[in-house]
């Protein structure tokens, strides 16, 4: 079995809440498999916008997956239980939101906030590791009863301060100890924190549910300006029996919202054709995945 390639819609936008109709068009005549949306966006519509986007993007042939940073309101690992509370409750939210349009994977910093610093806190790091399982024990069974699989993104030190590896990750998946709990490796993250891609991704194993796809300074894969090892990622996913989806998640544009929670701050598609890079960086991606079988 092929594994599916798709892009994050905000590789075009520069706000978190769009029509994500459009860009089901676009990434089916671009090539992709799969378009990924912000899964926030996905909890608060209606069920008939909802329908309506699930039932576009099956006559586009296009699979949905689903991706959210945690906003500082609902910090499922937060001291305060109100805080944790609104957080279960915003996950529950998503989850039973793609419940409904089949299910699929919802993958992000879904074990916390993002962006987040360690707290000025009499809290240690493992306390707030606790705070953070023990809100997501409370969500596993819907996303069981809604085929939803959650993907714990590992993200740079910069980012976020729970999980920033693989081997991280996996031990708290392992806490969890849940069939519908995984992890997400990024490249762009693995580039900053891990030892080798290989490793990582290795490391991983089993528990590697989604993954996502960017060069060191987050333009597009085989875009010629990076330095991931793009062949490396391809073997070490074949050497697990990877099965899952890969998504890429470039950023290249300042501006609005995007721009600034990316901290995008340059404009990186100056000589650039978002479309044409999009289609060229699908293709190089499956030829890169069909060459180690």
């Amino acid at each position: 079995m092929k594994n599916k390639v798709g892009i994050y819609y905000a590789y075009w936008t520069h706000e978190w809440d769009v029509d994500f109709n459009p860009f089901v068009d676009k990434v089916a005549d671009l090539g992709f498999d799969i378009l990924e949306v912000n899964g926030g966006t996905v909890g608060q519509m209606s069920k008939d916008e909802r329908k309506k986007l699930a039932d576009h993007a099956k006559a586009r042939g296009i699979e949905l997956t689903y991706c959210i940073g945690i906003p500082k309101a609902y910090d499922v690992a937060s001291e305060d239980a109100e805080t944790r509370k609104r957080g279960v409750k915003y996950l529950l939210g998503q989850i039973q939101g793609i419940g409904e349009m089949g299910g699929g994977d919802l993958s992000g910093i879904l074990y916390g906030t993002w962006p987040a610093t360690m707290p000025e806190s009499s809290l240690t790091r493992q306390d707030f590791l606790e705070l953070s399982l023990n809100s997501v024990r409370q969500v596993t069974r819907a996303a069981e009863e809604n085929n939803v699989v959650l993907c714990m993104e590992i993200v740079n030190r910069f980012e976020q301060f729970l999980l920033n590896t693989a081997a991280e990750g996996v031990a708290y998946c392992q806490a969890i100890n849940h069939p519908n709990v995984k992890l997400l490796l990024d490249t762009f993250h693995m580039n900053i924190e891990e030892d080798s891609i290989a490793a990582a991704v290795e490391t991983a194993g089993d528990f590697l549910g989604h993954v996502h796809l960017g060069e060191n300074h987050r333009m597009p894969p085989g875009c010629g300006k990076g330095h991931i090892p793009w062949d490396e990622l391809a073997l070490s996913l074949k050497k697990i029996n990877f099965k899952g989806s890969l998504v890429m998640e470039p950023f290249l544009v300042p501006g609005g919202q995007v721009g600034k929670d990316i901290k995008i701050w340059r404009d990186q598609c100056v000589g650039y054709d978002l479309d044409t890079e999009a289609r060229k960086a699908c293709a190089f991606m499956k030829k890169t995945l069909e060459a180690v079988g």
